[in-house]
């Protein structure tokens, strides 16, 4: 069977509105370098997402782009270029195609520890290489990007609670749920049992120590350089003390922040560092 063939949309990328938001601090060829990277990821997720194929489709479509980015296929010329000139570790992107695999028949993380592991391929890794795309150049901007992936991803498991769980994914690990009394399968139907809000206060915790070590790996040297990184870390973060505040209500409500307050936190990163 022939390989399909590799392709961007050029519509992809940074369709996240918080993303979008994010990547307005970077100076415009690095803002064009990113966006083709947030288009592979894009086009990835959207392949493990497709309701209209099989999970072997799924399967092959990914193999396909693993078996490009190791050289054994031709890839985007935009993907290829950016991996070039930025020097990306390809074996970065096929942790990532990897990471969304487990997306395609999910079962559940039993430890904390396995939920890491996902949070690693999904959210760290992209770290990994986008600081490569800002232009870092400080070897502690490594442990921020791993940090930092690990909050995001958190924060998102807990916002996405009840969307999650009604499509039969459940991303809390199954020791915690059990420790908080959380029934998994009410869960799926869209009831809190146990002590439900205590476990998002306990998986917040856990979110929040990660945005404090990022913090503490910030550097002077790379501090303009992840001004989209620091951008997204103050929208999540914020993001996660309102769904606290209101009692991690995530099963009625989706929680966001406002354009006005997403550019407000844009403007005062922006700031220190006019281009």
């Amino acid at each position: 069977m022939n390989s399909p063939t590799l392709t961007l949309a050029s519509d992809s990328g940074a369709k996240s509105s918080n993303l979008a938001f994010a990547l307005g601090s970077l100076p415009a060829p690095r803002r064009r370098d990113a966006m083709v990277f947030y288009a592979f990821c894009r086009e990835i997720d959207d392949i493990a997402d497709e309701a209209g194929r099989t999970p072997e489709e799924k399967h092959r479509l990914l193999d396909a782009w693993k078996n490009g980015l190791r050289g054994n296929q031709p890839i985007p010329a935009s993907l290829r270029d950016i991996i070039m000139r930025h020097r990306i570790d390809r074996e970065l992107l096929v942790q990532i195609v990897e990471g969304v695999e487990m997306d395609i028949e999910p079962g559940d993380f039993e430890t904390f520890n396995d939920l890491r592991t996902y949070c690693w391929h999904v959210a760290s890794a992209v770290g990994l290489v986008s600081i490569k795309l800002f232009g870092c150049t400080d070897a502690k901007s490594t442990r921020y990007a791993e940090d930092l992936g690990y909050a995001l991803q958190i924060t998102n498991i807990i916002r996405d609670v009840g969307e999650d769980a009604a499509l039969g994914r459940i991303y809390l690990p199954v020791e915690d749920t059990e420790r908080f009394g959380v029934d998994r399968a009410q869960l799926r139907n869209g009831m809190a049992t146990g002590r439900f809000r205590e476990l998002l206060e306990f998986e917040a915790g856990r979110a929040r120590e990660y945005y404090a070590g990022a913090r503490q790996s910030l550097t002077a040297q790379d501090a303009k350089a992840l001004l989209p990184a620091e951008t997204m870390r103050e929208i999540y973060s914020r993001l996660l003390d309102r769904m606290e505040g209101d009692g991690f209500r995530v099963l009625e409500t989706r929680y966001r922040l406002s354009k006005v307050e997403k550019l407000a936190i844009l403007l005062k990163k922006r700031i220190g560092f006019p281009w």
